[in-house]
């Protein structure tokens, strides 16, 4: 296991592997605003212990990864797509399984609709369609809506901004089980002392799509896998019941009191689930 920093296109991003490179590749996408600490390392030792190569990166304007000015980015989500290309180019993978949590999970759609040839499978964690659908679909939580509108940060601060993210992490876990501050605190903390600039992940809340019209999800041709809580607060579980019908080859493993994330909770359920999954096997 050793961090690498690689450069694409004029731009640097911090991946780091754990596994035999001979293994099946998993690459793993976080969603927007948070680094590849958010794959937590004991997480990604699981998998490599189960015969998977496993790769994790910074996106842009997280960890060590290619830093903007808070409110300019520069670049758009398409890029962010492109940059698991990218990573899979600089470990010299031709295709890999994709595991995308959040907008992470977005990210792995477009990935396999767009570098179709890219992606082996995809494993799709607390996430939404990354494409207009006709199905309506139910909103996030009051609670959920409660926090994000009244919660107050000072990005200048880094404990304010800790504070902040606790909460948020805290919110996301659903209220069904018991929160673990402590370890949630010491996550937070070490991604914001880690990142170049903690405050420059905001430019993901503004970027523009950068693509036109996308193909329906229907055009989605591998083996998908949907894990989704029952309590996620900002996605309940009706947007993963659609995306695995959606997707012709999908299926959903839905966690009972989930919340929104891979909780070490569900660890023991999860991994095995992808290591199945990537093997060619199915879960039901």
């Amino acid at each position: 296991m050793a961090e690498r920093m690689i450069e694409a296109d004029g731009i640097e991003l911090c991946t780091e592997s754990f596994g035999d490179p001979s293994d099946p590749p998993v690459l793993l996408i976080m969603g927007t605003g948070a680094s590849m600490l958010w794959w937590e390392e004991g997480f990604c030792r699981m998998l490599a212990g189960g015969g998977r190569f496993v790769i994790r990166y910074d996106h842009r304007d997280t960890g060590r990864s290619v830093t903007y000015e808070p409110g300019r980015p520069g670049y758009t989500a398409s890029d962010l797509v492109g940059d698991a290309a990218r990573v899979l180019d600089a470990h010299e993978i031709p295709a890999a399984h994709v595991v995308g949590v959040s907008a992470g999970g977005a990210f792995a759609q477009l990935l396999a609709l767009n570098y179709a040839d890219r992606v082996l499978s995809l494993v799709l964690i607390s996430t939404s369609s990354a494409v207009p659908g006709d199905r309506e679909l139910p909103g996030p939580t009051e609670e959920f809506m409660r926090f994000v509108s009244s919660v107050q940060v000072d990005w200048s601060e880094a404990e304010s901004v800790i504070d902040y993210l606790v909460a948020y992490a805290r919110m996301l876990s659903g209220g069904r089980r018991p929160f673990d501050e402590t370890a949630a605190r010491s996550l937070v903390r070490r991604d914001v002392e880690r990142a170049h600039d903690f405050a420059a992940a905001r430019n993901h809340d503004v970027l523009p799509d950068g693509e036109g019209s996308q193909p329906p999800l229907s055009s989605i041709a591998v083996p998908t896998l949907v894990i989704h809580g029952t309590a996620d607060p900002m996605f309940p579980l009706g947007h993963g019941e659609a995306l695995a019908e959606q997707i012709p080859a999908g299926r959903l493993l839905a966690l009972q009191d989930a919340g929104h994330g891979v909780e070490r909770a569900d660890w023991a359920t999860i991994v095995p689930a992808i290591l199945e999954h990537t093997a060619g096997g199915r879960v039901g």
